[in-house]
């Protein structure tokens, strides 16, 4: 294999690539990107086995083969090059070492056979339809901050995407939720998705997904099984397996009594919240809402800090409640609404609240109360 690339050319799919690898592997070919180069592409795939991202980049190939190189090492050198610097890759007639020229600099690298090297792109995915990159980046984005942490409730450390349906609508909906607040944001059901399985995405092909979607902008060719997802567009290709197990029937937690509804201003309500949780005990981040009659005060106390209050006028005429949140789930909630109103639907103080975008129609938030 030889060829010379550019190496900004280089630079953005080795990065996108190498940041699936894992820093420690006890399987030595998974620390490696493998490097495919044909006629005038060069593409690059790195795996860990569940995720496996391809992306591919014009090239000068003056002799097409394929090697595998540590991921890591190829990127940090590559990183430090100066800009605009021509790139040659070769690979010794053996095959046991990679040549990375460029202007005075040479490293030689070593390499291990292509034939190791996992392949996760195969198998049949018989669901195929198309996204826009903008609404993918949307559903990911009012979703994955819900994503439970907790390795032992495993089924929910990923996004639920499924087909539904809302007032007899086909929709394709995805929900996040940890136990504490549930995510869940749909939209019209594209040509194609009306059969797919309910599948849960796992939490790091969201994240991975989700940076090679940053400077995307047209379709998105979605294919899937039951066990496996992939995301094609542009010269990206991302594969991954999906979380064997399922997810829990959210619809039993989103309340549909909840009569007292309060309307704010999204931006003077988050940096309230932001203040008053200043003095919350850094454990709990308690903040205790207070309602009556176009009035809300926002209050939190801890020992060791004192006492914080603040007022807000706002629409509610429902009765007294008082009612204590999270005070960072709050906030999480309210950076996903874009539009300028917050509207709470609530209860009582021990049950869940609806937490909607005046908006955007499309997603809905239940957050959990917590004593205060």
């Amino acid at each position: 294999m030889k060829l010379i690339i550019d190496r900004a050319a280089l630079l953005k799919p080795l990065a996108h690539v190498q940041s699936v690898v894992e820093k420690r592997n006890t399987i030595p070919i998974l620390s490696n990107v493998l490097l495919r180069a044909d006629s005038d592409r060069l593409a690059l795939t790195a795996t860990d086995m569940d995720i496996d991202v391809v992306e591919e980049v014009g090239a000068e190939v003056s002799q097409p083969g394929a090697t595998t190189v540590a991921a890591h090492t190829l990127y940090d050198i590559v990183r430090k090059l100066p800009d605009g610097a021509q790139i040659e890759l070769t690979e010794d007639e053996g095959g046991n070492r990679l040549t990375v020229r460029a202007g005075r600099s040479t490293f030689s690298l070593a390499t291990l056979p292509t034939e190791e090297f996992p392949a996760l792109s195969d198998g049949d995915l018989p669901h195929n339809f198309m996204l826009q990159a903008g609404e993918l980046k949307a559903m990911i984005d009012r979703t994955r901050f819900a994503i439970s942490t907790e390795e032992t409730r495993y089924y929910l450390n990923g996004i639920y995407l499924h087909a539904a349906s809302n007032n007899g609508v086909p929709v394709l909906r995805a929900v996040a939720t940890d136990g504490h607040r549930l995510a869940r944001v749909e939209m019209p059901l594209p040509d194609g998705a009306a059969g797919m399985p309910g599948v849960i995405v796992p939490r790091k092909a969201v994240g991975e997904l989700r940076k090679l979607l940053e400077d995307s902008e047209g379709d998105i060719r979605v294919a899937l099984s039951e066990t496996k997802l992939r995301f094609q567009f542009g010269d990206v290709t991302l594969t991954t397996k999906l979380i064997d197990g399922t997810f829990p029937d959210y619809e039993r937690v989103i309340p549909t009594g909840n009569d007292k509804t309060l309307q704010v201003g999204r931006k003077e309500f988050a940096e309230a919240v932001d203040r008053v949780a200043t003095i919350s005990t850094e454990k709990s981040r308690a903040v205790k809402l207070s309602l009556q009659d176009g009035m809300l005060v926002l209050s939190a106390t801890s020992p060791e800090n004192g006492t914080a209050i603040e007022e807000l006028e706002v629409a509610y005429g429902a009765g007294p409640i008082e009612i204590g949140f999270n005070s960072r789930y709050l906030l999480d909630i309210t950076t996903q609404i874009e539009g300028d109103e917050a509207q709470f639907s609530l209860a009582d103080a021990a049950s869940p609240t609806i937490v909607r975008d005046q908006a955007d129609e499309s997603a809905l938030y239940v957050l959990m109360p917590m004593r205060v």
